[in-house]
């Protein structure tokens, strides 16, 4: 049995048995990898890359949503935290209460896409017609162009990173003070791959999650911050240079500043051999 093999079942067995940091500290090789949805594919290839040229080092990755992640860094149970969102201002107090200091790392870029079934007509939003859509005020396709048919919303859950970052950038625009939600009838999904499924299937479904989930089954909207700006699709160019309006950094946590296996995954990360795994994540590399 191959040693890449090997690494691969330790990845799923861990990640099955959700080892405790604490069993972790019996082998410096050995990384707990928790959090995000949206970055769980892109750290599974980051891990199984570095694991080719590193076979002594065992790297685990489960998902969750950012907050579980934050929230294991902070209680001790991984090594790292995936976060499609900034750590929040409660988090970090807490961790300063358990005794942890949450070290932030910019890791890649990444386009929030707004999708619907390809069967839908409607091709293009602002900023406000999407937020009028998942607070529930535009309720029918036809308001914006589309079919006489009611909107089906589909949302992640609240410990979502990208839900936060939906709501905050999107319903809230960037307002602290702003007190939008999503409608109470947006369905919340576990996974971005659970509204991937249901907005192939459902004509008049609508979701959001990284650009990274787009297939051949969703349509990606293009979206404008206001009627007088240019439509723009999610797309490794666009998120770059920032002309996408719901684009986004990426980030990975750690206790204090990286040391040991946790460093050398992590500088391998923001190497070019890391960021070459981010293109081909269908994430955005950061500028090198």
């Amino acid at each position: 049995m191959s040693k890449r093999i090997v690494n691969r079942i330790v990845m799923a067995v861990l990640a099955a048995s959700c080892i405790s940091a604490s069993a972790f500290a019996k082998n410096a090789n050995s990384i707990q990898v928790k959090g995000s949805d949206t970055m769980v594919n892109l750290v599974q290839a980051w891990a199984e890359e570095y694991m080719k040229t590193n076979p002594e080092v065992f790297i685990a990755v489960t998902g969750g949503g950012s907050g579980t992640g934050l929230a294991a860094l902070i209680n001790g149970t991984c090594d790292i935290a995936m976060s499609s969102r900034e750590i929040k201002f409660q988090e970090i107090e807490l961790a300063k209460k358990e005794g942890v200091a949450p070290k932030e790392l910019k890791v890649a870029l990444d386009g929030l896409a707004v999708v619907v079934n390809p069967k839908n007509p409607v091709s293009k939003l602002t900023i406000d017609q999407l937020a009028g859509i998942f607070t529930g005020k535009i309720k029918n396709w036809k308001e914006v162009g589309g079919a006489d048919t009611k909107i089906l919303l589909l949302s992640r859950e609240v410990n979502s990173g990208t839900h936060v970052y939906f709501k905050e950038h999107v319903l809230q625009k960037g307002d602290p003070k702003a007190k939008e939600e999503f409608s109470p009838e947006a369905l919340l999904l576990s996974s971005s791959q659970a509204i991937a499924d249901e907005v192939k299937q459902n004509p008049d479904a609508i979701g959001y999650y990284g650009m990274g989930y787009i297939g051949k089954d969703q349509k990606a909207i293009a979206v404008a911050k206001d009627a007088g700006s240019p439509y723009v699709v999610p797309a490794v160019e666009s998120v770059s240079n920032g002309t996408y309006p719901i684009s986004r950094p990426l980030f990975i946590y750690t206790n204090g500043k990286p040391q040991g296996a946790v460093k050398r995954f992590a500088d391998y990360v923001l190497s070019p051999k890391g960021q070459a795994v981010v293109l081909k994540a269908d994430f955005v590399p950061l500028k090198q």
